[in-house]
């Protein structure tokens, strides 16, 4: 099932004064900073990481973190955690409303992005993901068998796997079906029996006075213009992460089954007013 977003869903949009550009520009330079910073350091101690520790990554996964706390207090997005993050490794599949939900969801807990493999050339974000560990994917069904050997080898090294199954990101005020199609690797031989999945709820809250879908970034938003409207906020708002009961994968009978639960968690996680489906 596939969700289209028409242009009478875009939300209004927010007229920035001059005192909002003044606080962009100062908020783009910290977070300038701080990417950089990220990025260099991770640069330099990723190569003698991965020489003597492999897929293991003992070190750098506390910098992303570290990078990703101080991105939310400059944009002064309040950050707050329900539940439990599952310990060991795993997979991990959250609602996707926001480009914020990268920044939200490392910042508590040492997770590694599913991504499609496009984003991987995408300028800037590409080498930030690959710096960070992000695991591309291929739709190709012919790719399916090299998929799933790759999620084992990073399971296996004790990494949390997290997926977004929507398939997109939404306005943040509802849960869109689950794709049942990514939750099939997770029964592969030699991971079904030892696998479990934690679904996770992030919910935004928006600025005082401001539309409710302010974080949603969704259709055909642009990257920057959104951004620009994060960064210019005179009141900021908050996002909950909520963390729910990790499941086995061997308990259930396959990957639809797998799905529906995840799917219900999250969206049992959400407000009342955002449990719906499209």
């Amino acid at each position: 099932m596939s969700f289209t977003w028409s242009p009478d869903d875009a939300p209004p949009e927010v007229r920035i004064t001059v005192a909002g550009w003044l606080r962009a520009g100062s908020r783009m330079m910290a977070m300038c900073v701080i990417l950089l910073t990220g990025v260099l350091v991770t640069a330099a101690l990723r190569p003698p990481e991965s020489l003597l520790c492999g897929l293991r990554r003992p070190v750098t996964p506390y910098i992303t973190q570290a990078v990703c706390r101080a991105t939310l207090v400059v944009l002064g997005l309040a950050h707050r955690m329900e539940g439990r993050p599952m310990l060991g490794a795993g997979a991990v599949v959250a609602n996707h409303s926001s480009w914020l939900d990268i920044f939200a969801l490392n910042a508590r807990k040492r997770v590694y992005f599913v991504s499609k493999s496009e984003v991987a050339g995408w300028p800037g974000i590409g080498l930030l993901a690959r710096l960070t560990g992000t695991v591309f994917i291929d739709r190709d069904p012919r790719q399916a068998r090299r998929q799933t050997e790759i999620f084992e080898g990073r399971l296996q090294a004790g990494h949390r796997l997290l997926f977004f199954p929507e398939g997109t990101s939404t306005d943040g005020l509802r849960v869109l079906p689950f794709r049942s199609t990514l939750f099939q690797a997770f029964f592969a031989e030699g991971l079904r029996d030892h696998l479990r999945v934690q679904p996770v709820s992030v919910i935004y809250q928006a600025p005082r006075g401001q539309d409710t879908r302010f974080y949603g970034w969704w259709g055909d938003m642009s990257f920057g213009s959104h951004m620009l409207k994060v960064l210019s906020a005179a009141r900021c708002g908050a996002v909950t992460v909520v963390y729910h009961a990790p499941v086995d994968v061997s308990d259930f009978p396959g990957r639809k089954a797998l799905a529906t639960h995840c799917e219900a968690a999250v969206r049992a996680g959400m407000p009342p007013e955002r449990r719906l489906a499209d």
